[in-house]
């Protein structure tokens, strides 16, 4: 993977010392000499990278990780290959926090970016971009030519924005990495950190988001929408979809191509979306599920399990629309 443009990173690290950090009991011998180049996910992690695996629903991706160790739990330790060194912890969740801090130490809070400098000041710079008033903009920044952005906005350091895209008034940029034709509206924030804490001996421990925020081309968001940064992978919106007003999508969500979603609907974190996908509006979709292509979730749904392709659901919890139609029509006699 390449580096990470938006947090400092530090490394590489002994797994020694990886290991005395997180309480594991490894036999040390094992991993005397061995470095840690980087923190991935099971997907992206490559040789020298560490990973983690915290869920069966994963035991897929973990047969095929190329990581160079992982942290489990014992009794998913036997889904990984046997080139990738196992180090089992009690608490998973809260190893990889303690992980994702020796590499990222100041991912787990969002900082300020005091590097904003107004947009009339960059003028030569950005000559073929057109600025409402009060734009601030970071360092690095690139925007791509014939894009709009109104005003009041804020665009913080080393985020791209591609060609044609049109930007609203009072949008926070952050993490991001927004292609061409997009489209996003007033008020909405995209990159922020997401909602990731681990409750430890009645204390909430933060967790460190150090993914980022992808646009494809020709996405649209609605106004005052929110969309997290992903905690270790990154959220990824496909290409022309469209997102309507007030929708939140939590960290690591992956929603594919020409999906429309409309207003008022939450995403919980690490879901992922096929190509197609329509949601009525104010529907919720739980964690860590898997959403077929061309699939319809009525407006006020609760989704709580995955959904295979071409099904329509709706209710609470969503159950097949033929399902949910016949047991409305059962309570109205």
């Amino acid at each position: 993977m390449p580096e990470n443009q938006f947090f400092e990173k530090k490394g590489p690290i002994p797994l020694k010392e990886i290991v005395k950090s997180i309480n594991s009991e490894v036999n040390l011998t094992n991993v005397k000499n061995i470095k840690i180049h980087g923190f991935e996910s099971l997907f992206n992690a490559n040789k020298n990278d560490i990973t983690f695996l915290n869920s069966i629903k994963y035991q897929d991706l973990s047969s095929k990780t190329k990581a160079t160790a992982c942290i489990t739990s014992e009794n998913l330790s036997k889904f990984l290959p046997k080139s990738c060194i196992k180090i089992n912890v009690k608490n998973v969740l809260f190893a990889v926090t303690k992980i994702s801090k020796m590499f990222f130490p100041t991912a787990d809070i969002d900082l300020p970016d005091y590097n904003l400098k107004y947009s009339e000041k960059l003028k030569s710079k950005y000559s073929k971009v057109k600025f409402g008033k009060n734009v601030l903009i970071g360092r690095n920044v690139k925007i791509g030519k014939n894009t709009q952005i109104g005003n009041n906005t804020i665009i913080e350091s080393n985020v791209v924005i591609g060609e044609n895209c049109v930007i609203g008034s009072f949008v926070v940029l952050k993490n991001s990495l927004i292609s061409d034709d997009v489209h996003i509206q007033d008020g909405s924030k995209i990159g922020i950190k997401g909602f990731g804490f681990i409750p430890i001996k009645n204390k909430n421990i933060r967790t460190p988001h150090i993914g980022k925020v992808i646009l494809e081309q020709g996405v649209e968001i609605g106004a005052n929408s929110t969309i997290d940064r992903g905690s270790v992978a990154n959220t990824i919106i496909g290409k022309n979809t469209f997102i309507d007003n007030q929708v939140h999508v939590a960290h690591n969500v992956k929603m594919g191509k020409n999906c429309m979603i409309a207003g008022q609907v939450g995403f919980a974190g690490s879901s992922i979306l096929g190509d197609n996908v329509i949601i009525g509006g104010q529907a919720g979709i739980s964690g860590h599920l898997k959403i077929g292509n061309n699939v319809k979730i009525g407006g006020g749904s609760g989704v709580i399990n995955d959904i295979s392709d071409n099904k329509q659901v709706m209710g609470y919890p969503a159950v097949p629309l033929k399902d949910f139609v016949k047991q409305r029509k059962k309570n109205e006699k």
